[in-house]
């Protein structure tokens, strides 16, 4: 039985009639082609993954209902997918089933200006609004790295670089278009800033990973491009001076937009993968917006703290073609750490802590690293106490892997001893369904009764979150 599987112990459900049914529904834009199946089985994450018996490219909202209500009749399991970018095994069809593919939906449908919202259909991507809003003198400012289908990035509850300033898809998100699992068309939130009327149904969906609802249509918050960005990096001495100084950073109140942090292993693998220079120390990224004067006082404020804790070589980019090479260099981390291990296998995890654990997280994570002598790049969105690793992993080494799995769990129970969660914003999938009990106790026996009550049949993306 391979890991995936053992994450289940239902019978797998005979696919033949729902596809039989789909296939009159969607003609060629169902997929049964081995090279797609397993296209859509395996996110870009450690974890193994497993195929679906097909692929629904959908293109509408009211297509999603009907192969949610095809399959619902057949009790078929139902995986919904966006660009593939999830790495807690969110994907994997555990009990096979359909794939719905949202990645033709790509409509933008409304953008307010005015009132700084927009909506969109679950198949855009975040850089496509962007590229979209560029001459509105708004902005989207959630940013993961990948470029993710904005559905995928409410399923997921993501946030990123930006979280620090923005917050994440929980405050970004206004409401929702959702299929359930019976089919119907349900729309959450709206379009005001707040609401009294209700269960808040949108945050119910968002960060339920597809176990409760396919997510068709997102309404987003906008924000006005700010007048001044301006990016900079400084090196440390050591790892324990770059992290207090994102502390004192946020505890000072600085509105800084990013804090990213690298240790010194990350840096020397960006400086191979994205042909940079930087002195390979423990260092850290910033990003200040608002007007000219504000973001000059923000730096002025940072660099006078990065200096008192040891702080050194402060490089300034303000131009948008140096901010965006430096960013794209930070975004490209994970790569980056692969290549500097050739054949690797890459395990990405991460926890968040209070901010005034974040240097003791840290640091005791990295003494642990270096004990396992497993190779582990650190990197972070320190401003909001995130921080992930990337175990490299040799490829059939049964003992590297116990130990690094032995790592994790010493991380993760860390974090939590401290007030913190086993993940930041990779979210549970089938990777971490484990801790979760260790999280929330009791209150995961109240999250599958939510699931049992919305999806009674269990063909929501089953396998993932909570175990049925």
């Amino acid at each position: 039985m391979s890991v995936a599987e053992s994450h289940f112990d239902q019978p797998r459900v005979d696919p033949a009639p729902a596809i039989a049914e789909l296939e009159a529904l969607l003609g060629e834009r169902l997929s049964t082609a081995a090279a797609v199946r397993e296209q859509h089985g395996k996110d870009v994450s450690y974890h193994e993954g497993m195929p679906p018996d097909a692929v629904a490219f959908a293109e509408t909202t009211d297509e999603v209902a009907e192969i949610v209500r095809i399959c619902a009749r057949h009790k078929t399991p139902v995986v919904p997918f966006g660009t593939g970018t999830s790495l807690e095994g969110h994907i994997a069809a555990l009990r096979g089933g359909i794939c719905i593919d949202v990645s033709r939906m790509t409509a933008i449908l409304e953008v307010n200006q005015e009132d700084l919202d927009c909506r969109v259909q679950a198949g855009v991507t975040r850089k496509t609004l962007n590229e979209y809003l560029r001459d509105t003198g708004l902005f989207f400012p959630i940013d993961p790295g990948a470029d993710a289908s904005l559905g995928g990035m409410a399923a997921t509850r993501a946030s990123g670089t930006n979280a620090v300033r923005y917050g994440t898809m929980r405050e970004n998100v206004l409401g929702l278009t959702v299929v359930t699992a019976d089919g119907r068309i349900v729309r959450t939130g709206g379009r005001a800033r707040k609401s009294s009327a209700g269960y808040d149904l949108t945050r119910l969906f968002v960060g339920s990973e597809g176990t409760l609802g396919v997510i068709t249509e997102v309404q987003l918050r906008l924000y006005g491009v700010p007048e001044a960005t301006s990016a900079a990096i400084c090196h440390f001495a050591d790892l324990e001076g770059a992290v207090n100084t994102a502390i004192a950073t946020i505890q000072t109140g600085v509105p800084v937009a990013r804090i990213e942090l690298l240790d010194e292993v990350q840096v020397k693998a960006c400086n191979a993968y994205s042909k940079l220079s930087y002195p390979e120390k423990p260092t850290l990224f910033f990003e200040f917006h608002g007007t000219k004067a504000g973001v000059a006082e923000q730096a002025e404020t940072v660099g006078a703290l990065a200096e008192e804790f040891g702080g050194s070589g402060f490089q300034w980019a303000t131009r948008q073609e140096e901010r965006t090479a430096l960013w794209q260099a930070r975004h490209d981390a994970y790569w980056a750490a692969k290549a500097l291990k050739p054949g690797s296998e890459g395990w990405a995890t991460d926890v968040c802590v209070p901010i005034s654990r974040l240097a003791e997280c840290i640091l005791e994570t990295k003494r642990d690293i270096q004990e396992s002598g497993i190779l582990a790049p650190i990197v972070g969105h320190v401003g909001d106490g995130n921080f992930h690793l990337v175990y490299l992993l040799d490829p059939g080494d049964a003992a590297q892997h116990k130990a690094a799995e032995e790592v994790n769990d010493r991380m993760i129970a860390r974090a939590l001893k401290m007030g913190g969660t086993c993940t930041g914003e990779h979210g549970i999938g089938y990777g971490k369904m484990h801790f979760l009990q260790a999280e929330h106790g009791e209150a995961v026996a109240l999250m599958r009764q939510v699931k049992l009550a919305l999806d009674p049949d269990n063909i929501m993306n089953p396998g993932k979150v909570v175990r049925v």
